[in-house]
């Protein structure tokens, strides 16, 4: 399938059904009054976050949706019906945009959540409603309103807790396909991966988290150089970057430091948001260097790409190192959603609100009753 993550679409809500006026005329009735009933509103748009769905391609090339217009009103007081409603499926992570300001209006976060887009017009009123003791006959009625009618811009930003990073060809893909249950395409050329790759990480039971692989980044690749500045925008909402250096590259004139400079570079340019995110650096392909060459090696690339954070090395191909990596990531990612989540105590059963609070001596409450002092 097609990956598609930006797509344009017009939405019209239906407009409500007018009022009617009428009169009951029935056989010995002299004086039936009015019975002309209300318009039915018109079909609201929903938009729905589908968990099976990955791509907006389905709006590519299906840009129209409009919902029902309500059913005007009928007499003998019967209401008119209300419009059917039109629900859009649409992945996880979509951010819904006011096309001409620009405006974010919603974004689909929650799996199954269901957001209103376009509101239906309500139904005008019939000559029954404006029956009164002074105007038993109204020949009064009202139109439907309009439904609501927008032009939106559809984004589509995957939400993934890992996000790879890195030159073509350093071994995203066959990381990924190592320690996830992705499959993606993996060939010993540059630019194997196209679109965005996302996999789930099992590591124990009830515990796992979500890994993105975006197409790899070349020197340039802000200005629009390559393929993956048009995919960096997974990688907003992610907790943690992994910066995939090639260690070993095939071309010996390939220097892995300058290499993993301009990365840094790169994401600094496109988004310093980006660039501030905790970032972790693996060193992969180390099953292609001599054994007692290793240790030498990794503390000279350190030492010159005068890096502090966290370093793992790895071999994709061989798993060697990813159980520790994984481990460890699942670690920072539990750690983050327990700070998001407000419980910042070592020991969640242990609280300050449930501290024993010491007894102050002005507290009515704590003074002693009469009879006790007597």
């Amino acid at each position: 399938m097609k990956f598609v993550d930006e797509a344009y679409i017009d939405i019209a809500a239906g407009d409500g059904g007018n009022g009617c006026v009428s009169f009951r005329h029935e056989k010995y009735k002299e004086f039936g009054g009015p019975n002309g009933g209300d318009g039915g509103r018109g079909g609201h748009v929903f938009a729905y976050a589908d968990i099976n769905l990955n791509t907006l391609v389905d709006y590519r090339y299906s840009r129209r949706h409009e919902a029902k217009r309500g059913q005007h009103g009928m007499g003998s007081d019967m209401f008119g019906a209300a419009g059917d409603d039109v629900t859009l499926k649409m992945p996880v992570g979509t951010i819904i945009t006011d096309a001409e300001t620009g405006e974010v209006l919603y974004e689909l976060l929650v799996p199954g959540e269901t957001i209103m887009i376009a509101k239906g017009g309500d139904g005008g009123f019939g000559n029954m409603r404006f029956k009164s003791a002074i105007n038993r006959a109204p020949r009064q009625k009202t139109p439907g309103w309009l439904g609501e009618k927008k032009e939106l811009k559809l984004e589509l930003k995957v939400l993934a807790d890992v996000g790879l990073l890195g030159m073509p060809n350093a071994g995203k893909s066959t990381f990924i396909a190592a320690v996830s249950n992705a499959r993606p395409k993996i060939a010993d050329y540059p630019f194997t991966t196209l679109h965005p790759n996302l996999g789930v990480v099992r590591v124990g039971p009830e515990q796992s988290f979500v890994v993105a692989d975006v197409p790899g980044l070349i020197e340039g690749a802000s200005e629009g150089a390559g393929l993956g500045h048009l995919f960096l925008r997974h990688l907003q909402r992610t907790r943690l970057l992994l910066h995939v250096v090639d260690f070993a590259p095939f071309d010996e004139n390939v220097d892995p430091v300058q290499q993993a400079k301009a990365i840094v570079a790169e994401l600094k340019k496109y988004d310093p948001g980006l660039y501030n995110k905790p970032r972790w650096l693996v060193l992969n392909k180390l099953d292609m260097v001599p054994a007692d060459e290793r240790e030498a090696r990794v503390k000279d690339f350190i030492k010159r790409m005068r890096y502090k954070g966290p370093v793992f090395q790895i071999s994709a191909l061989t798993r060697e190192g990813c159980e520790p990596l994984i481990k460890e990531i699942y670690k920072h990612i539990r750690a983050q959603q327990i700070i998001e989540q407000g419980v910042v105590d070592i020991d969640p059963r242990f609280k300050e609100q449930d501290k024993p609070q010491e007894p102050d001596a002005d507290d009515p409450r704590f003074k002693p009753l009469p009879s006790d002092a007597d």
